[in-house]
């Protein structure tokens, strides 16, 4: 008898909403289903203290970072513009999860609010609200669908994010008001948008440890024709099949 190997799970961040009058645990279905087309199993992680992070971490294979609210300013030493609407809790579960990743070097997908609270985990700061902030920025939060895909990034040829997507030009979609602003060392910049050069992509300086962060939500593009996204989940699976 063929003994199949078990598909390795991922632990995948959630945040907490009041849904038809409860507080409920949240995950939009796109990323649970972009991990089970992986390959992946994905396991929702609630916002938990940060004590727990080494007990979740220590039963999966990989770590994804969702998309969803704003990081707290206070996080990264800054009063708050008047825009930021944080999710403190969440903020607490996941800065403790991504700095345990980092020790574990357990390979790491942050997606849209995922790389700024990577940054900020790492020792960096964001730009609070782009359109007051950066005002001869394009337009990051558009109206359109979440599979539109609506301006151009260009990746740094050679970085890993490069060879995960499969090109170093992409279209990308947007849904997100606020960006990176100060990388820390721990960090490497490898993608910007080409129209006015907010940082759209960020990986692990240090070689070891497999982490890519990513402004625009891929988990939302897997079923269009270009291949790029679908590449990039692709090649967390093979991170986390390694483990």
């Amino acid at each position: 008898m063929t003994i199949h190997a078990a598909p390795p799970l991922v632990a995948v961040t959630a945040t907490t909403e009041i849904i038809r009058g409860a507080p409920r645990v949240r995950v939009n279905l796109a990323y649970t289903e972009a991990l089970i087309a992986a390959g992946l199993v994905p396991v929702v992680v609630p916002p938990l203290p940060a004590d727990h992070a080494a007990a979740v971490l220590g039963g999966v294979a990989g770590l994804v970072v969702t998309g969803g609210e704003d990081v707290a300013p206070s996080r990264y030493g800054e009063e708050a513009h008047p825009t930021v609407e944080a999710h403190e809790a969440r903020d607490e579960s996941e800065i403790a999860l991504i700095n345990e990743a980092y020790r574990r070097r357990l390979p790491t997908l942050a997606i849209c609010r995922g790389i700024q609270v990577a940054n900020v985990a790492l020792g960096g700061t964001l730009v609070q609200d782009i359109p007051s902030q950066l005002p001869s920025a394009i337009a990051h939060d558009p109206d359109d669908p979440r599979d539109a895909r609506v301006h151009d990034v260009r990746v740094d040829p050679g970085s890993r994010l490069a060879g995960a997507l499969g090109t170093d030009h992409l279209r990308t979609n947007s849904f997100h008001h606020q960006a990176l602003g100060r990388v820390p060392a721990a960090l490497c910049i490898t993608a910007r948008a080409v129209d006015d050069g907010v940082i759209e992509g960020a990986e692990s300086a240090d070689p070891a440890w497999w982490m890519l962060g990513v402004q625009w939500h891929p988990e939302e593009l897997t079923g269009t024709p270009e291949p790029w996204d679908r590449n990039l989940f692709a090649a967390f699976a093979r991170a986390v099949s390694k483990r």
